[in-house]
C-alpha cells in the first residue's frame, strides 16, 4: 500500500493534485494507476521526490478520431423532450452503447439537430507532468483488499475478488499471477 502526495500539471496549468493531509492511497500492481505512473515511483522510501513526465502513449492514449461522433439531438430526449439544460460545449455527459457498455461523453458542439460528441478520455492525446512525493509505503491488509473491492487481480476464475472460495496463487491457467491468496 502506497501513499504519495502528487501534482498534475497538463499544458502548463495544474490539472489536478492531491488535497493537503489526505495522500492518494493506491495498492502498487493492481491497475490502479498508470502503469508508469508505478514505474516511476517503484522502490522509493517515504519522504523521496520524483518528478517524471509521460507522454500520451503512457498515459491516457492518443485521441482516436472515430471515438468523436455526431449524434441526433433525439439520442437527449428525456421525458419526450430533448434536455436541452445539459447540451453545451465541455458538458460531459454519461452515456450507455448498444451493448450496454457505459462510458462519459464531453460535448463538443451543438448544432440544430446534432450534437457533437467525444468519447475519449478528456486527457487522451495529453502529455502529464508529475511531481510525486512518497508519503508511505505498508504491507496490504485484508481491511485494504476489502475496501479496494477485493484484490484486484482479475482472475478470470473469480472475477479478481477475494471470495475465499478459489485460490489463484498463480494460476496462469485462469490468467491470475498476482500471487494473492484470495482468502
Amino acid at each position: 500500500m502506497v501513499a504519495v502526495d502528487y501534482t498534475l500539471t497538463v499544458d502548463g496549468n495544474i490539472a489536478d493534485k492531491s488535497q493537503p493531509g489526505k495522500p492518494l492511497e493506491f495498492i502498487c500492481g493492481t491497475g490502479m494507476l498508470l502503469p508508469k505512473f508505478e514505474a516511476a515511483i517503484m522502490g522509493k522510501e517515504p519522504g523521496e521526490k520524483v518528478a517524471f513526465t509521460l507522454e500520451a502513449k503512457d498515459g491516457y492514449g492518443e485521441v482516436i478520431p472515430e471515438a468523436i461522433v455526431e449524434l441526433p439531438k433525439t439520442v437527449f430526449m428525456m421525458d419526450g423532450k430533448i434536455a436541452e439544460e445539459i447540451l453545451f460545449v465541455g458538458s460531459q455527459i454519461p452515456m450507455s452503447d448498444a451493448q450496454g457498455n457505459r462510458m462519459l461523453g464531453v460535448v463538443k458542439e451543438v448544432k440544430a439537430d446534432s450534437v457533437m460528441m467525444d468519447f475519449n478520455h478528456p486527457m487522451a492525446g495529453k502529455t502529464l507532468n508529475f511531481e510525486v512525493e512518497v508519503v508511505s509505503v505498508r504491507d496490504v491488509t485484508p481491511e485494504d483488499l476489502a475496501s479496494q473491492g477485493g484484490c484486484g487481480c482479475g482472475c478470470h476464475e473469480c472475477g479478481g475478488e477475494c471470495d475465499g472460495e478459489h485460490e489463484c496463487h498463480g494460476d496462469h491457467e485462469h490468467g491470475c499471477d498476482c500471487g494473492c491468496d484470495h482468502q
